[in-house]
């Protein structure tokens, strides 16, 4: 079984981007199966109905999202759609609008995490990810992880927490490709960063001016993502045996589009 899982896709840009190659890499590579983290779609910041949409036709079977889920406030209410496959971190607390996990879209199981160090006061992703494992998650499928977070040491603790019980712990978030794709000791696959589906000619996919002058004055500024030009397709190949459900590869799959 082959899992594609596509970095943080920014704004219009990086959809059309998207739209134009993943139809076409799912045939050269034989993928089974898409995870697409969504936080940034809808302008660079959060989702919408319409974004989310917009992804699943053009091949995403689950999008995971991260702290950003919540920018956009019409589209709340929709993360309880058991029809919309999209997740927000399941270490948010109980109660929260949304899942964190789902196993019934699809040949795989996807949960989704986001990190406590330098991005914000969640549950631990560690405890919460032992208790839903603990409880039968997963129905026997393969199961990836999507832990959105900033810190490398907390992406690579939480895989090596999880190796042998998940197939993959993918890291998001940092919009920037790691070349660190490996298998751990128990099986499981493991990449710091997935990077992003945005502008080569961006700081983090959005406009160098006003990425700029919020570190030159100190003051926040609206960030807006580049729309036009040539995109950085990030993403990872992760080859699954059916049989443990633990990875037989793990590689980048990294394409450039002008749109």
């Amino acid at each position: 079984m082959r899992i594609l899982m596509i970095g943080d896709v920014v704004g219009s840009g990086g959809r059309r981007a998207v739209g134009s190659l993943l139809k076409n890499l799912k045939t050269e590579l034989g993928i089974d199966f898409v995870t697409l983290q969504g936080e940034n779609l809808a302008a660079g910041m959060g989702l919408t109905v319409d974004t989310a949409t917009e992804m699943i036709e053009a091949g995403a079977d689950v999008i995971t999202t991260g702290n950003h889920v919540w920018d956009k406030r019409e589209f709340i209410d929709h993360l309880d759609d058991p029809f919309l496959p999209v997740l927000r971190p399941l270490n948010y607390p109980t109660g929260t609008p949304g899942r964190g996990a789902t196993d019934d879209s699809g040949p795989i199981a996807v949960i989704n995490l986001i990190g406590r160090v330098w991005v914000g006061e969640f549950d631990s992703p560690f405890s919460v990810v032992d208790d839903l494992l603990a409880g039968g998650f997963g129905n026997g499928k393969p199961i990836v992880v999507d832990f959105h977070a900033e810190a490398t040491s907390e992406k690579a603790a939480l895989a090596w927490h999880l190796d042998g019980r998940v197939a993959a712990v993918v890291g998001t978030h940092t919009h920037v490709p790691t070349s660190d794709c490996k298998i751990l000791p128990d099986g499981t696959g493991f990449v710091t960063d997935l990077g992003m589906v945005g502008a080569v000619d961006s700081i983090l996919g959005v406009e160098v001016d006003g990425s700029l002058a919020r570190f030159l004055s100190g003051r926040r500024q609206r960030m807006q993502p580049v729309r036009n030009g040539l995109i950085n397709f990030n993403s990872v190949l992760i080859e699954i045996d059916s049989s443990t459900g633990l990875a037989m590869s793990v590689e980048r799959v990294d394409r450039q589009i002008e749109v």
